[in-house]
């Protein structure tokens, strides 16, 4: 990825940047970025579009130069990125490609700017577009898991801790669980969008102009919130795509998380995934492997090793501009293409699976999964906690190798045993089997956040209206960069 500083030309002619001296030599097409560059083609021409427009508002560059500049940008875009000429980055063939069409005057595009603060402008003005569709992705998965959680409320499952059964929950209670974890991770990438979208353009090299530009006047061209206001800073940072980069390994991880525990309960039989989210083996044709999911967990590396590599490629370097950047966004940019993808495919997958209600509540009664209810029912009869614990723990230790739960009587002996008075005396028969039954357990787990019908209820109820507020959110950033995409071309259109 380019990334700034005037460096060197192609590997055989001079170029409109470095002139003979630096035109040769082995490492030109070391130094060159211009095949990765066609990431930020386009952005690259609508930060040039507004920076002439600009330049001739405030009298820097004449009218009819303007129009010419601007028309043959018009051509450049239409030739596309493939037939730019040779050249170091996307940012000098752009230049190059003007000047063949305009002549000299067409070299005064670059006056009041380097390629630091035009680099670094096209980055944000590309990462900006990258991330309303990375939300407007996890905003949709978010919607496709309240759709199965608004399906599944009563489907009883097994809850696991250190992949042990634990207590019994429901479906939506779990897929909720995820939603949540989503709701956060849209909020940091929120966060990110809002640093993302300031406007470094009129910085220059580091040290500001001597033209008198109006970088708000770019700032409202290109679409961006505010202006990014020390001009060292602006030309240099790039921690806003190590916020991003971070934000997506987070979301990674949360994907992750989710895809594992798919794996795990596919291999248990406790979800069958649709076709288009497993395959088979080459060898064993009985097999079908949740391979989607496991391609999720893999590329959770991606993002995470995606980070660690930004943040190591930033480490150390001075203010204000060193080649070391040029490599710096390809990270941010490989960690959002590979997420966003996983997002897309880890939410289809589980909106897309079956979920077998009646192996799910049987495997909920597996481990004395119900044994934390009966525990809680004698406290609520006034037995100390950690008193009904010991009780519940013996009759657990007395489980033969099939029995999946001690039956009343082995509980009613051993609290006779504990707590010297029969069982009876704290809490009746009717109510000691409820709390063994999954479903009945789950039931009395009201608590707010909890997996009985009701509390998932209030849970939808408020995920929904988070939902729609990001919604809304993500709406208006797209809505607010189309309107300056159109405000650009208005004011283009007065010159070509």
């Amino acid at each position: 990825m380019s990334d700034g500083e005037d460096h060197a030309g192609d590997a055989d002619d001079e170029t409109v940047v470095r002139r003979d001296r630096f035109a040769g030599g082995p490492a030109r097409s070391f130094l060159s970025s211009l095949a990765d560059d066609e990431r930020i083609f386009a952005a690259d021409l609508a930060v040039d579009r507004a920076h002439v427009v600009m330049l001739e508002e405030q009298d820097v560059v004449d009218r009819e130069t303007v129009g010419e500049i601007l028309a043959a940008l018009d051509d450049v875009e239409a030739a596309g990125h493939a037939e730019l000429p040779d050249g170091e980055d996307v940012h000098e063939a752009i230049e190059s490609a003007v000047i063949e069409r305009v002549g000299p005057e067409g070299g005064k595009m670059h006056t009041a700017r380097s390629r630091n603060d035009e680099v670094a402008a096209c980055i944000r003005y590309r990462l900006r577009e990258d991330l309303v569709e990375l939300v407007e992705t996890v905003v949709g998965a978010r919607e496709q898991l309240l759709a199965v959680a608004r399906e599944e409320v009563e489907t009883v499952m097994p809850g696991y801790t250190h992949l042990q059964p634990a207590q019994p929950t429901t479906v939506a209670h779990w897929v909720l669980s995820y939603e949540q974890a989503l709701q956060r991770d849209t909020a940091r990438l929120f966060d990110a969008y809002e640093r993302v979208n300031q406007n470094p353009l009129g910085s220059a090299a580091f040290a500001g102009t001597p033209f008198d530009v109006d970088r708000e006047r770019t700032a409202e061209l290109l679409g961006f919130d505010s202006v990014a206001e020390n001009s060292m800073d602006a030309s240099a940072a790039r921690d806003f795509l190590v916020e991003v980069t971070s934000a997506v390994a987070t979301l990674a991880t949360t994907l992750s998380g989710l895809a594992e525990d798919v794996v795990v309960m596919a291999s248990k039989g406790h979800v069958e995934l649709d076709d288009d989210y497993a395959s088979t083996s080459s060898i064993m044709p009985q097999k079908k492997n949740p391979d989607t999911l496991e391609l999720v967990r893999g590329r959770t590396g991606d993002a995470t090793a995606g980070l660690n590599g930004l943040l190591t490629n930033l480490k150390g370097q001075p203010r204000a501009y060193n080649r070391d950047l040029q490599r710096a966004g390809r990270h941010a940019w490989d960690a959002i293409d590979s997420v966003t993808e996983s997002v897309e495919v880890a939410a289809g997958a589980v909106a897309t699976a079956e979920w077998p209600a009646e192996t799910l509540e049987a495997a909920a009664s597996e481990g004395f999964a119900t044994a934390t209810g009966v525990a809680d029912l004698l406290a609520m009869a006034g037995v100390p906690f950690r008193t009904a614990h010991e009780v519940v723990a013996e009759a657990a230790a007395g489980l033969g190798p099939e029995e999946d739960a001690p039956d009343y009587e082995a509980i009613s002996a051993i609290a006779e045993d504990v707590l010297g008075d029969p069982l009876s005396q704290f809490v009746d028969r009717a109510a000691v089997e409820a709390a063994l039954d999954p479903a009945e357990s789950v039931a009395t787990r009201d608590s707010r956040g909890g997996p009985a019908p009701e509390a998932v209820a209030d849970q939808l109820s408020v995920a929904e209206e988070v939902l729609a507020g990001h919604g809304e959110t993500v709406q208006t950033a797209a809505a607010a960069v189309e309107r300056a995409h159109e405000r650009r071309h208005s004011e283009v259109d007065r010159y070509v």
